[in-house]
């Protein structure tokens, strides 16, 4: 077990998230007990229609359900692959992970497309095709991936509950509850046993097991418990097992909420808030349903908070602050839980941010495409529950959010708006979950499209998550636009972090040599960052010890530079980097050969470090330049 556990603490990166001192909001509100003993038996939980009722033919638009009934026809008579020991094992030996990770995403896409189907056309068509994938499905050995798993080979005895384990079973008993008749209709036997799997998969393990993530304050708490109560709500039919799980899965969640910081920031980034405090939001919204409105959280600001943090860290035209591990910056967050999650808040912002994205994505008409592009694998649950409120959703007036200023205090994350300019800069440490070393880190865009840019995370592999991590060019300070001091960047762990935090409405200043092991022999690195109606100014003001070799300022981005004459750097969209040629040289190198296909896929085929190296050998400077 000691294996797997480290292998867990690595994937998670870190999660020292966790909560200092315990205020266990949702406990303190519902003393122990109380909401177990408030929720429904399962056989009475009904949060959605089941297949076949007049629901889903009456209130979803005809060119929804058409749409996905023409989805999942593509699936009918498709056989159901198995998934390779020797891909799984692949981790162990060489370190990929992505092989077998797109060949179980890919089932299980096959599976959901079919069920939503039938949920839609409700004739038993695609029944058949379903019953061989459950089956199919049932037969794995181990649900989860290779990644959080300690030996090569997968055992039946070990029943580790990582993310994915946990997401097939919640896939599973969502299947099992909305084509509940038709399964049984095939033969009771089925159900029997994908209550079997999932208690000897997922119920029985979590609640024997004292793991990590039960206490963390990173995705992997709300992303299984939100699966693992799903789980306990439509499959465990045992009072006293289910009241114990949903203990410990309050006590798991208040952890979680626990250690979010008041201002709702997520420091795994916009790319993990989908499985962070929308999972959380997940786990509220059961059990509201769960409870018959007993149990409520849709009024506690500091939910209010963590639900709205996606819509301040939109930029504009699809494109989001893409700070730590995001293995996207565009369209990446699903209009089937940011409605829902909205709605739950009553937050007019957030509802109507959904309902333009929607009507971006053209969802009356793409509607199955909107959602097998959604997660590792369309979320099944999100899907329909997002569905039950479809009518409400389309008759919300869409509006793109376009906040002026924003000031997370906690995470320490200004964001920007003037005119045509958008800019976000980042204070914080560098011991945060999904962490990069890109303390004082900024990113800029202009009219909604890329200037300046953070690149984001490359395709995991064993090293992205092993004490190697740092040596991937992607988390280095080096390639954020971000100082390299005395030929040193930044030091990850927690103790390299920003100090003297400054902040006034568009402008954010800190110092950052706290960021720099003592190699880099900096004193003071503050770095003020100011946007306004003439462009973003930045300015470092530095004091080093000794002058030990090169100090340079790195800013990235994906359209080639041009040193139009000494002073000017144009960029695209008709914007400059106006620079003093007496304080900086400029260089440009072309870093596209160190994109993969991921990075490539994120921001097409060239990407470039702008270097300005600092002239001289002076120990203490002010140096001042200009994105206008």
């Amino acid at each position: 077990m000691k294996r797997i556990f480290n292998v867990m603490i690595l994937t998670a990166i870190t999660i020292g998230m966790t909560a200092q001192t315990s205020k266990q909001l949702i406990t303190s509100k519902y003393p122990a007990g109380t909401i177990a003993a408030a929720v429904e038996r399962t056989e009475e939980f009904n949060p959605v229609p089941k297949a076949g009722d007049a629901f889903w033919r009456d209130s979803v638009p005809e060119s929804m359900r058409r749409n996905y009934i023409e989805h999942g026809e593509r699936y009918i008579d498709r056989p159901w692959s198995s998934l390779p020991a020797t891909e799984f094992a692949r981790f162990k030996t060489d370190g990929n992970r992505t092989g077998y990770e797109t060949l179980c995403f890919n089932k299980r896409r096959q599976l959901v497309a079919l069920v939503m189907a039938e949920v839609m056309e409700g004739k038993g068509r695609f029944m058949p095709d379903i019953v061989n994938g459950l089956q199919s499905t049932l037969e794995e050995t181990w649900w989860g991936l290779p990644a959080h798993y300690g030996t090569k080979m997968q055992r039946a005895e070990d029943q580790n509950v990582d993310l994915f384990n946990a997401e097939t079973a919640g896939m599973v008993a969502w299947i099992s509850y909305v084509l509940e008749e038709r399964l049984d209709s095939f033969s009771p036997l089925l159900r029997k046993r994908i209550d079997s799997e999932i208690a000897r998969r997922i119920l029985d393990p979590a609640v024997k097991n004292n793991y990590w993530w039960k206490r963390a304050g990173m995705n992997w708490n709300p992303w299984i418990a939100s699966n693992w109560l799903t789980c306990i709500l439509f499959c465990e039919h045992d009072d006293k097992r289910r009241a114990e799980g949903i203990g410990q899965i309050i006590h798991a969640l208040d952890a979680f909420i626990d250690a979010y910081p008041e201002d709702g920031g997520c420091d795994e980034g916009p790319g993990y808030w989908d499985r962070a405090a929308a999972s959380l939001y997940e786990c509220l919204a059961l059990l509201r349903a769960a409870t018959g409105g007993t149990v409520d959280m849709s009024h506690e600001q500091k939910i209010k908070a963590m639900g709205s943090y996606i819509y301040k860290m939109y930029i504009g035209n699809g494109y989001y602050v893409n700070f730590a591990d995001a293995h996207n910056n565009r369209n990446m967050q699903q209009v089937n839980v940011v409605y829902p999650f909205g709605l739950y808040l009553g937050d007019r912002t957030m509802t109507s941010f959904a309902a333009y994205t929607a009507q971006k994505a053209r969802i009356t008409e793409r509607a199955a495409t909107i959602y097998d592009r959604s997660g590792n694998w369309p979320t099944l649950g999100r899907e329909l529950m997002m569905l039950g409120n479809i009518n409400s959703m389309l008759r919300e007036t869409p509006a793109e959010p376009a906040t002026a200023d924003v000031w997370l205090p906690d995470l320490q994350i200004m964001t920007a708006r003037r005119g045509g300019l958008f800019v976000a800069t980042k204070g914080g440490h560098n011991g945060e979950s999904h962490n990069h070393n890109d303390v004082g880190s900024f990113i800029v865009y202009t009219d909604g499209e890329p200037l300046l840019i953070d690149p984001g995370v490359g395709s995991y592999t064993a090293q992205t998550f092993s004490n190697g991590r740092y040596g991937i060019w992607t988390m280095q300070s080096q390639y954020h636009n971000l100082p390299m001091i005395n030929c040193t960047g930044q030091k990850d762990g927690k103790k390299y972090a920003a100090r003297n935090i400054s902040y006034t409405r568009g402008s954010l200043s800190m110092d950052l040599a706290g960021c720099y092991p003592d190699s880099a022999e900096v004193t003071e690195w503050t770095r003020s960052v100011k946007a306004s109606s003439k462009g973003v100014e930045v300015t470092e003001n530095y004091t080093l010890r000794e002058h030990r070799g090169t100090t340079a300022l790195t800013l990235m981005t994906v359209t080639r530079p041009d040193i139009l004459c000494d002073g000017t750097i144009a960029l695209n969209g008709g914007r400059r980097i106006a620079y003093d040629p007496k304080q900086l040289s400029i260089s440009i190198e072309d870093i596209s050969p160190m994109l993969d296909a991921h990075l490539k896929g994120v921001w097409g085929e060239k990407m470039y470090r702008i270097v300005m190296t600092v002239k001289g050998n002076k120990t203490k400077g002010s140096i001042r330049y200009k994105v206008i």
